[in-house]
């Protein structure tokens, strides 16, 4: 087997190590505290509008909490993941819900938090997509997996919130697992050719 093979094996069941120790710790820091992100949202809800009739029908403001909509009375609604996903909506969002004398739902967003983006690898555990980054295990909707067309393994940019504390967040690129081979075997490669010339010149100063 190649150095390159060899140290490809090696980065992958570190990084799944890692991934492992990361869920293991998040989970802890869970439990410790006793409460999660839903509280801050339920509290950023409690401001905004309360339930408003016009002719389209009623309007609700609530906040995304990652995948549904809460609003100022802590009622919950559900917001379509494949709108979630290609509206690329994060918790902490502000939303406006209009449902019409139909009963049909319409989202729009209306306040969007303030983002921030991390990269890590897409992984899969206890049926439940997450990408690996900052130390933390980020949920992502399986609509945005599909969407994108991710496997567990590819580098994920993902948008976060950039201030609160969020169990979720929202795919905004993926670079396939086989590119991200490609271009380490690259460096790898580079790595072997200055190795084997400094080889070459130490055997060329001996004789």
């Amino acid at each position: 087997m190649s150095v390159a093979s060899k140290l490809a094996i090696l980065r992958e069941l570190l990084e799944s190590a890692e991934s492992n120790i990361r869920s293991a710790k998040q989970i802890m820091n869970d439990l410790v505290k006793g409460t999660g992100p839903e509280e801050q949202y339920t509290k950023m809800a409690s401001t905004l509008s309360a339930h408003v009739t016009t002719d389209e029908g009623q309007i609700v403001e609530g906040v995304f909490d990652g995948q549904n909509m809460i609003d100022s009375d802590k009622k919950s609604y559900p917001v379509p993941a494949n709108y979630a996903s290609k509206s690329k909506l994060i918790p902490g969002d502000v939303l406006k819900l209009t449902i019409t004398q139909e009963g049909s739902f319409k989202y729009k967003q209306i306040g969007p938090a303030e983002r921030k983006r991390v990269t890590g690898p897409l992984t899969y555990e206890d049926g439940q997509y997450r990408v690996i980054a900052n130390s933390k295990a980020y949920k992502v909707l399986l609509a945005s997996v599909t969407y994108f067309r991710a496997e567990t393994g590819d580098q994920i940019v993902l948008i976060v919130p950039e201030f609160e504390e969020s169990e979720w967040g929202a795919i905004e690129n993926v670079l396939p697992k086989n590119e991200m081979e490609g271009i380490e075997n690259m460096e790898i490669d580079e790595e072997e050719k200055k190795i084997e010339k400094k080889k070459t010149k130490i055997s060329s100063k001996k004789k």
